[in-house]
Order: C-alpha cells, then structure tokens, then sequence
C-alpha cells in the first residue's frame, strides 16, 4: 500500500539505514529531510513543517529521548516516532512518557514500519478516507492510480505528489513558497519556476483527460488551488466517504496484522525481488565497512589480554557493536546480529572489562567477523515480509518440533526453535536478551520438556525451571506453555510459580498444541477498556501513561456523581478505585456496581493510599478482586489487570 504525500524529518546517524529508509519511504511518496544528530533534529523539527518526525534514541550531542521532550515542552504537536535497537520495556516507556507517539524497534518489517507511519499520519490528517475525489478527479493513494472520468492519468513521481496535495488540502490556496516546502527535500534547493512547470504539466494532463483548463486555478497573488466542481460533481463525491471508511477499517487491519484471523500482507514477488536487489547492492558497500569496524573489536581483544583496555575505547567498541547489530538486522543476518548483541551487552556492562573476559570476547569477535566474512548475497528467506505471529519453541525433541510446523503454518503461524538449548539457563542468566537472534520478538512461548525426571532436584530439572524463570522474566507480558510427560500438582505449582500460563500434559498432539496456541492468541487481540475513577487529577493524568504499554484504552474520571452514567457509556472490562473521594467513597460505589447482576463479573481493583488492614478487609467485603496501594508501577498494575481479565475469560468459557 502507498502512502500520502507527507514530508518526514529523520533524524539518524546510520548512514546505511538512512539509505534504506529513505529508499523505502521515497518509494511511498514521502518527501524526508535527514539530519545526522538531535541538535540538528531541533534546528530543523522547531523551524520547518514537518508532518512526521522519525527519531532514533541514541543520537550524537542530543539524544531522542531529550529532544523528544524538548519539542513536546516547546508545544510542537507533529507526530513522533522512535525507531530504535533498544528493545526493552524501560526503554519503550521512557519514550512513550517523552511524548513519541510510536516506537518500533530495529531491526523493523519495512511493510509494518509504513503501515505504522500511515497510521500516525492519518490520525492527524483532515481527509483520512484512503480514496480522494474531487469532481471527476479520482486518486487512491493505496494503488498510486488517478483517473478523471475512469480516464487514468499518467503522472510522474512530483507530478502525482503534486496533485494529492491539493486534494488532500482542496480548501487551501497554495503559495508557491509553500509547494516548494511541502514537496522538495531542503536538499533539492527548486525554484519558484520548478513550481510553475510542473503545474503547468499537470494541468496539460488534466486538460487531456478531459478537465476544465481552470481546473487547477490561480489566484493571482496568492498561489494555487483546486476550483470548486459543479453541483452534480459535488454530489457524487460527499457520497464516497461514507463507503470509504469501511475501507479504511479493512485497510488498517491489514497493515496491522490483526491476531483474529492471522492474515498475512506480503510484498508482490516483484516488489520483493527489487528490495532484495536492492539489499544486495547495498550489502557490497556495507560488508567492506562492516570488516573495517571489526578492526577496533579486534583491537579491544588485544589490549584486554595485556589488561591495556581503556574505557573510553569499551566505550567506542560498544558503540560500533551497536551500530554492526542494527545494520546486519536491516539485511535479516539474525544469528550475525545476535552475536554482535552479545558483544554490546559485554561491552556495555557497568563495570570496565576484565582480562578474564578476553576469551569470551575473542570468540565472540572472530565469529562475527567470520559471519560477515562468509556472507556473499543476502536471500530472499532474510527479506523481512508480512509477520504473522511467532511462535517460539524451548525443546530439545527434533520430532516433536518437526511434527507442529505443518499444523502451525495451517493456522498461519510461525516457529521458530530457541538458539541455545544445551544449556539454556547459565546462556539467559548471562546475557538479558539471549533471544536476539528471533526474527522478531514472540508472541507466545512453548517451553517442552517430555522427560522430566522423578528426582526433583536434578541438574537437569533445575535448569529447566531457571529456563523457565527467566523467560518470564524476560517476556513478562507473553504468555508461555509448559509441556511434560509429568502431571504431579508439585511440577504445576512449580510451572506456575515460575511464570507458566498453561501446563499441558504429553503425549498431546500437534493439533492441540497448536489450537491452544491460536487460543491464547486471540484472547490478546480485543483492546481492553479500562476505567478508572479517583479525584486526584494528577494521579488520573499519569495513569493512561503508565498502562499504555500494554495497549489498555483508559476511561477517566474524576467525579464520582458521574459514575454510574459513564460506567454504561463505556462499559469498561475492569474497573479502578480510589477510596477516599468526596460525597462518595470507593466502598459505596463498589457495594452498588455489586448489587447490579450486570456487573457483578466486572473486576474491581481498589488503587489507595490508605494501606491498613481494615479498608483492604473492606474492600473485600464489599466485591473487590484487588487492592493495590499507591504509589504503583504499571509493570505491577497492568498484571493485575490482566490477571483478572484472564479469569473472567475462563469463568466465561
């Protein structure tokens, strides 16, 4: 799908993701300024018009998170997007709290990058509806197609731009200063003649298809715009909205790979095989770089045998690990990518390396160097395409494994098996995101274990508990299966205590382990809404925030007298308290919403100051599900709310 004419100012210092980008959104009818550090992302986000800003987080002399904050405290509205390597929950939130509006995580799917780019455009845009008209003028920004009277029009690259600017803008005059701003890169330095040329070319296309030759007018003085159709015209077209909107609904499922039916958007094979042309031209460029940049690992490695190494160059060696992990993502080269990760979270620990280190570090660093080596042409299996859910597998059984992947393709779903197995807990107790080398992240997690033995404190079952542990840990939000020959209620609590979600039982068939995991799923792809009543403004501010990670649609509401008529407006699926509120406190409230047998399911979570004993009896006595005491993380209160939300789906099934 192509998007709108926009003009977006990136700010990166990747040359080689530069490159992609703006290869990529050129090809969308994006015009992009590119600047290389944050100060220059002020200078140019707080002096020219932008429609979207598309930041990286780690930025020379002013870094994204900082200017993101700078332009929202200066009041600059524009849409903000993060794009970035950093692929942790910290991070997310810091950005999100900064006042990004997005943030996608490097390396990215080009088709959802665009798709989520088109989303934040359209949420500002005057006219959201994908199909423009204006009289017998058709454009349809998803196919690149114009017609005029069903005539096609065969428009160049700024022509079309042209023409979509002003439809999308049909009530505004255009300056000619403000087409040059709009539609050429700061970089192309047009004059006010190129303007005039290429009305004057598209007028002549128009006038051939059968247009007034006023139909793009001037206002002498003034500048450009499109002359009002007849009455029959402007008929047809106030009708076309209203279908296009369900249109649109369809278009932004399909650009965000909803879960409900798994459906996959994939480029056309001809698209395809010019990005991979495209890849492979770059990658001649970049490997040669790429094995420069070894030189300094390499360097590190030896001074760090002598005990030689200074911080500064740890420094400049993790910056440059950084760097090789998010362009070798951009090629799909994820087991390369994986292993420079690793050598920038070794690189990036608190404390200075020691000589201790220098073997790990040396095997780290030559088989990076040998992977770059050894890559001559980028495959098509690495381009990165439409992603469908990733199911990610924990288990040593081959056959096991083998047996789910036609089931699971059936479903339209993904496998991939975990990259390190033998030893799998002293791997993630080493290094937080041991799964760096997934193409994405996953969407659930099946950790399968068919012989686990009866002694209980084996080595073997201890490290598959710790396996289990830390997944948890490291994908808090993701549900996750456990499967054993085993059914004694020790190993369920044991499965549950670490982080399980569902213990199933072997033998199974793949069938119902791939049901299962359709199941769980669909019960995430529903928006959840949630409602929250306390008189604390600030308190009601920070919240939304706090539960926008895990994409909760949040309801305040500060007046408890409007409860009852904006809980029926709203029909939340849980429910938030404070205690102490003027006129009415939580307790009421809550003893109330209970004496309804429409409510009586909804869960209710009590959020106060007030951490006594007595009020959480209270609040227990009266219906609540939980009670939490403020100040809270919203790590802590979303889980709560999920928890409940879960248990109500299972009484209802």
């Amino acid at each position: 799908m192509v998007a709108a004419s926009m003009k977006i100012l990136l700010v990166d210092d990747d040359d080689l993701l530069i490159k992609i980008l703006t290869r990529n959104l050129a090809t969308h009818h994006y015009v992009v300024d590119v600047v290389k550090d944050g100060e220059m992302g002020w200078t140019y986000g707080s002096t020219f018009e932008y429609d979207l800003i598309v930041l990286d987080i780690m930025l020379p002399k002013l870094d994204g998170i900082s200017l993101c904050k700078r332009l929202r405290t200066q009041g600059y509205t524009v849409p903000i997007l993060l794009l970035t390597a950093q692929d942790n929950i910290t991070a997310k939130v810091q950005g999100l709290d900064a006042g990004a509006d997005d943030y996608v995580v490097k390396p990215f799917d080009p088709i959802e990058l665009i798709a989520r780019i088109r989303a934040l455009l359209r949420r500002g845009s005057n006219n959201p509806f994908p199909l423009l008209t204006w009289g017998d003028l058709l454009l349809n920004p998803s196919t690149c197609e114009v017609t005029y009277n069903s005539r096609p029009l065969n428009l160049t690259t700024m022509e079309y731009d042209l023409l979509e600017l002003l439809l999308r803008n049909c009530q505004h005059v255009f300056s000619t200063e403000e087409l040059l701003d709009k539609l050429w890169s700061s970089e192309d330095f047009p004059s006010e003649a190129t303007v005039r040329s290429h009305i004057r070319r598209v007028r002549h296309k128009l006038v051939g298809a059968g247009a007034p030759h006023d139909f793009i007018a001037t206002m002498h003085g003034r500048g450009y715009y499109l002359k009002a159709p007849s009455t029959e015209e402007s008929t047809t077209q106030s009708a076309i909205p209203a279908v296009n909107n369900a249109a649109d609904n369809s278009q932004i499922a399909v650009s965000l790979k909803t879960l409900s039916d798994f459906s996959k958007y994939d480029l056309p094979d001809d698209s395809q095989q010019q990005y991979l042309a495209f890849l492979n031209e770059t990658w001649k460029t970049t490997k040669p770089k790429s094995l420069d940049q070894m030189t300094i690992l390499l360097q590190v490695v030896r001074d760090l045998q002598i005990n030689q190494l200074k911080p500064q160059q740890q420094a400049q060696a993790q910056q440059v690990a950084h760097k090789l992990a998010g362009n070798l993502g951009i090629f799909g080269l994820s087991k390369t990518m994986h292993i420079a990760r690793q050598l920038e979270y070794w690189l990036g620990g608190r404390e200075p390396l020691q000589p201790k280190h220098a073997p790990l570090m040396k095997t780290l660093v030559m088989a990076l160097q040998q992977d770059i080596e050894q890559t001559t042409e980028i495959q098509l299996s690495q381009v990165p395409n439409g992603q469908s859910p990733l199911l990610l597998i924990v288990s040593l059984d081959i056959e096991f494994n083998q047996s789910l992947e036609p089931v699971a393709a059936s479903r339209g779903i993904r496998i991939q098996i975990a990259p390190m197995l033998e030893n799998m807990a002293k791997a993630l107790l080493t290094k937080d995101s041991a799964f760096d080398s997934l193409d994405q992240n996953p969407d659930i997690i099946l950790l399968h274990f068919p012989s686990i033995p009866s002694e209980p404190h084996t080595r073997q079952v201890s490290n598959f508990w710790e396996t289990l542990q830390i997944l948890a840990q490291h994908y808090p939000s993701l549900p996750i299966v456990v499967i054993s020959d085993r059914s004694e209620l020790c190993d369920r609590l044991e499965a549950m205590r670490r982080g399980g979600k569902l213990f199933l039982t072997a033998p199974i068939s793949p069938e119902q382990v791939i049901d299962t995991a359709v199941n769980l799923l669909r019960g995430t792809e529903i928006t959840k809404k949630v409602m929250i009543l306390d008189d604390d403004q600030d308190w009601l501010h920070t919240l939304p925030t706090l539960l926008k990670p895990w994409g909760f649609k949040v309801t305040t509401l500060a007046d408890p007298q409007q409860f009852w008529t904006v809980l029926e407006a709203v029909t939340p699926d849980a429910l938030i308290l404070d205690v102490n509120m003027p006129q009415i406190n939580g307790f009421e409230l809550c003893q109330t919403l209970r004496s309804d047998p429409h409510w009586q399911r909804l869960p209710v979570l009590f959020l106060s100051v007030l951490t006594d004993s007595a009020s959480q009896n209270q609040a227990f006595t009266v219906g609540a599900d939980d009670y939490l005491c403020k100040p809270v993380k919203g790590v802590e209160l979303a889980n709560r709310i999920l928890r409940r939300l879960q248990r109500v789906k299972a009484w209802a099934s």
